[in-house]
């Protein structure tokens, strides 16, 4: 599993945190659902003061429930995708970060509530993602957006979800999509970069843990561009991109290889690796490393949403 023995040293702001993260284990994926939501439930509450927020569904087969979160005053559109391993996660865990992506960027964000593994494998959450994806794009003036222009995004999983629903998109000449925001994507089913071989023990996520999760994820279904990008040859035509990283993060390197490959096809990217962090430490909300993180969200979107 691993090339040789590898040390990990998270910064220092962050080391008091890590016995809060839960066990990585994902063998009983509704234990892990709810040590998930235990976590979430322990973070400081976001003002959502000024922010009209609505949860309703979007038409499908079935109705996939999304939660609408508009700021004052928005710009653009954001169809975001929870992370989880693609088995845990819901509209209420991510909800806190929805908040913050929104009053960061200024842009609707629509947290989508997608089919979740081992019940509802691949393609199942990609076809949830996509069918909000192509709504939003039809009802982004009504929405209140300001502009026409939306993107896609996610975190972990999600933002895997969120690269697939950008290559499908493409595929298909579906709904035009502007921006793509990719929050340490999970990417790779093969786990054969050196960080998804090496990050055996690193806090929150692990190599076992990844593998537990594709496996849940593709069931008996062979691994395909839209289940795991990175098998994509093809990356031409897709939209803007900005990959974040976390330093001690078994997906880091897949995520960094599929930046590249993105600015090999010539798709304009931003990529930033996130030094001394792990995979999910931006919930730490003391540190300042955290803070910087969901800054640049925002940040990076509101310029993606604009350009």
């Amino acid at each position: 599993m691993t090339d040789n023995a590898t040390t990990w040293r998270v910064a220092a702001e962050l080391e008091s945190a890590v016995p809060l993260f839960p066990v990585a284990d994902l063998s009983d994926p509704i234990a892990a659902r709810g040590a998930l939501a235990d976590l979430a439930a322990a973070a400081p509450a976001p003002d959502t003061a000024g922010m009209e927020i609505e949860d309703r569904s979007v038409p499908a087969r079935p109705d996939v429930p999304v939660r609408i979160y508009r700021p004052d005053r928005a710009h653009g559109v954001l169809v975001w995708l929870h992370g989880g391993g693609f088995v845990m996660g819901d509209l209420e865990t991510e909800h806190p970060w929805a908040v913050r992506v929104a009053q960061g960027s200024g842009a609707v964000v629509i947290s989508v509530g997608y089919r979740r593994a081992p019940e509802d494998p691949f393609p199942a959450a990609l076809d949830d993602a996509y069918a909000v994806m192509a709504w939003a794009a039809e009802h982004a003036g009504e929405l209140g957006a300001g502009s026409d222009r939306v993107a896609v995004g996610g975190h972990a999983a999600g933002a895997g979800i969120a690269a697939a629903v950008a290559l499908r998109a493409r595929d298909r000449q579906g709904p035009p999509i502007g921006f793509q925001l990719l929050n340490q994507p999970q990417l790779d089913d093969s786990q054969q970069t050196w960080s998804a071989r090496n990050f055996i023990d690193t806090p929150f996520m692990t190599h076992d843990k990844v593998a537990a999760s594709w496996r849940h994820y593709l069931d008996t279904a062979p691994a395909s561009v839209y289940a795991a990008p990175s098998r994509a040859d093809d990356l031409s035509g897709l939209p803007p991109a900005y990959v974040a990283t976390a330093e001690f993060d078994p997906n880091r390197d897949e995520a960094i290889e599929y930046a590249l490959n993105l600015l090999r096809a010539g798709v304009p990217v931003e990529l930033h690796q996130w030094a001394g962090t792990f995979h999910g430490s931006q919930a730490v909300l003391s540190a300042d490393v955290s803070r910087r993180q969901i800054a640049e969200l925002g940040a990076v979107l509101r310029r993606g949403l604009d350009a």
